[in-house]
C-alpha cells in the first residue's frame, strides 16, 4: 500500500491537482483521497480505475509503476 500511496501522490502533484480537485472530479471525498495516500484505505478497482482516468494513466500503467516503486524500495 506504501508504494501505491507514493505513487498516487506523485501523479497527482505531476497533474498538478490539490486532492480536493482529485476528489471532485472523481466523486470521492478529499479526506478519501487524503486516506488513500497516507495509506489508511485501500481502493477498489473502481476507485483505482476512476482516479487513473482522471490523472490520464491507464490503470495498467499506474499499477506497472507501482510494482516498480515496490521492486526499488524493497
Amino acid at each position: 500500500m506504501e508504494a501505491y500511496a507514493r505513487v498516487l501522490r506523485e501523479r497527482r502533484k505531476a497533474a498538478n491537482l490539490s486532492q480536493e480537485e482529485l476528489a471532485f472530479r472523481t466523486d470521492l471525498s478529499m479526506s478519501y483521497i487524503s486516506f488513500l495516500e497516507t495509506c489508511r484505505r485501500q481502493p477498489t478497482l473502481t476507485v483505482m480505475d476512476a482516479i487513473c482516468r482522471e490523472l490520464g494513466v491507464s490503470l495498467t500503467e499506474f499499477i506497472g509503476e507501482v510494482e516498480g516503486d515496490v521492486e526499488n524500495n524493497r
